[in-house]
């Protein structure tokens, strides 16, 4: 358990041990919110916008790859260039 005392501004210091298992340095923000239980938690807001932005991309890459397998067939089916030349370009 670790313990934080609030300044007069309503400040805190994240103890050196939370500060680790968020990985947070200085300048990074911090999360707060609350569970439906009514408990409070508190993440490091540059994972989470980093985690939501995974969410958000998952699966393009792939959908991307097939689509340019796409192109590269359709271009060596009507020029009849070596695939390996186009894999070259990207």
């Amino acid at each position: 358990m670790n313990l934080a005392k609030i300044s007069s501004n309503g400040q805190i210091t994240v103890p050196v041990e939370i500060r680790r298992l968020l990985g947070l340095k200085s300048g990074d923000k911090i999360l707060f919110f609350q569970k439906q239980n009514g408990e409070i938690v508190v993440s490091n807001a540059s994972a989470q916008a980093i985690c939501k932005a995974q969410t958000a991309f998952s699966g393009v890459a792939e959908e991307m790859g097939a689509i340019m397998k796409m192109i590269f067939r359709h271009l060596w089916t009507k020029y009849g260039t070596e695939r390996e030349s186009y894999y070259a370009i990207c």
